[in-house]
């Protein structure tokens, strides 16, 4: 078997036999008339017409047979057949095809339509020429890439073999395009907001710094899609906004998780809570629908259905039922040791990380859907107060498939209350829990202008991975990855 150098080198003098017959390899333009996919819908009425047409694509398989070649081209709409016959091109195109063109190729052929014996809508080509040639080879088709690190640094090849993977992403377009329809039939307006801040809030994670050379200035990457800056339009007369970006965190990745990803959030002036859960749960399963056609999942070894009734579990009962732990009357040894009992590992050694664990442990064993209701203050610090419990607040999170696909608020709009709890976020981050909020006391000056009773909500890319049963890496097109060869 030919070593890739070899294979290279036998291209290269396929190459310079193209430029000694006087084609261009790689031609500026292409003359391309139609996608194949067209040529496929307007197939009868062009072979009628006996019009002469051009057609463009990949080479993915050849078969020559003496005197006639028969081949199949790809352009990301669809498959083709051409038909190569000596007779009809002339010996000089046809020897010149013959030995400089392989699989990989990228071509354009004209000539008209026909229909083989065997069924089989073809173009049977009166002339050729390459429009890029390639110099290394496709993947083998039956196997493709193995290699999972390798099938995500050639995601071109990976995708190009792997015929169901440009479907996936086609619906993750749609997903998102949903996702924007949904809202702004619903009134919300698409804004876009800061990626660089002076600090990162709407989320407890870890960020990435950098640095802005013209001012020298140390920034942050956003964690959250403009959480606070979207609050501040809700102070400046906005009704509804809603963003779709990407964001940046700075921990491990996962089959769940992801350093840089695509968040939306909305937020919504006077929304009260149970609108704002009526509102999410439609546009879950309006996305359920439009991109998947159906409403029941399966996913990480757990079943659920989009449609219906949806469960509401309190946070502190749920996992009082399940651990016996009070979480918001246990003292931190008390936590520290249930954890230790059910073998959980957890970051940080504050209540907050201890209480949040515990929960993780709890929601793991929850299919769904549900909304997750009334999160003690610690682990909520943009959210209101419960008008019940001020232990307590009004936030809610979907739960499916035993994770978290999406977080709301009845945003905190007491400038007191919110300046309390930026300090006790503070004071956590000064004891070394990386992913406590920072707090942003120029949000906290806006509160004090006036900020109406706010809804808002969030989701990222892992819903799409949930509805779609992959692993989000596998639902990002280029995951990132270490340089080649770096241990």
């Amino acid at each position: 078997m030919a070593s890739l150098e070899e294979i290279k080198e036998n291209r290269l003098k396929k190459l310079a036999l193209l430029k000694k017959a006087g084609m261009d390899p790689y031609p500026l333009y292409s003359q391309r008339e139609i996608s194949l996919e067209e040529a496929i819908a307007n197939f009868e009425k062009i072979e009628k017409s006996k019009k002469s047409t051009t057609l463009a694509g990949r080479v993915m398989s050849l078969r020559p047979q003496g005197a006639l070649v028969f081949f199949n081209i790809y352009d990301g709409t669809a498959t083709f057949q051409g038909l190569l016959k000596k007779e009809d091109i002339g010996e000089d195109l046809f020897g010149l095809f013959s030995g400089a063109v392989d699989i990989g190729d990228f071509l354009e052929i004209t000539g008209t339509f026909f229909i083989t014996k065997t069924g089989e809508k073809t173009l049977n080509l009166g002339s050729w020429r390459m429009l890029a040639k390639s110099l290394l080879p496709l993947p083998e088709k039956w196997h493709g890439l193995q290699d999972v690190e390798e099938r995500y640094r050639k995601r071109y090849l990976d995708i190009l073999m792997d015929k169901e993977l440009l479907p996936l992403f086609k619906k993750k377009a749609k997903f998102w395009q949903v996702t924007r329809e949904f809202l702004e039939k619903e009134g919300f307006i698409e804004v876009h907001t800061p990626t660089l801040e002076l600090t990162t809030g709407g989320a407890e994670a870890t960020p990435f710094q950098t640095h802005i050379n013209d001012i020298d200035l140390d920034v942050y990457l956003r964690i959250s899609v403009g959480e606070l800056w979207q609050k501040r339009l809700m102070s400046a007369g906005f009704a509804k906004t809603y963003e779709i970006g990407r964001v940046y965190r700075n921990e491990g990745a996962s089959a769940d998780h992801l350093q840089e990803f695509t968040n939306m959030e909305f937020y919504s002036a006077y929304m009260n809570f149970e609108e704002g859960m009526k509102l999410v749960k439609g546009l879950y399963q309006e996305i359920a629908k439009k991109v998947f056609g159906k409403t029941e999942f399966e996913t990480r070894g757990h079943k659920f259905d989009l449609s219906g009734d949806w469960q509401e579990l309190d946070y502190v009962g749920t996992v009082l039922e399940m651990t016996g732990v009070d979480v918001l009357e246990a003292s931190e040894g008390e936590l520290a040791e249930k954890l230790q009992e059910l073998k959980v590992e957890y970051d940080g050694k504050n209540r907050e990380r201890m209480m949040d664990a515990l929960w993780k442990y709890c929601r793991k064993q929850i299919s769904g859907p549900a909304f997750l209701i009334n999160h003690p203050k610690l682990v909520a610090p943009l959210s209101k107060e419960h008008p019940d419990d001020q232990r307590k607040t009004k936030t809610f999170q979907v739960i499916i498939a035993g994770s978290e696909i999406g977080r709301a608020h009845a945003e905190l709009n007491d400038p007191a209350d919110q300046r309390a709890r930026f300090e006790e976020q503070g004071e956590l981050l000064k004891s070394g829990d990386a992913e406590a909020m920072m707090p942003d006391f120029e949000y906290v000056e806006m509160m004090e202008h006036g900020m109406p009773p706010t809804f808002g909500f969030g989701f990222g890319e892992r819903l799409f991975a949930y509805l779609s049963d992959k692993p989000v890496r596998e639902t990002t097109l280029f995951p990132m990855l270490r340089p080649k060869g770096d241990n």
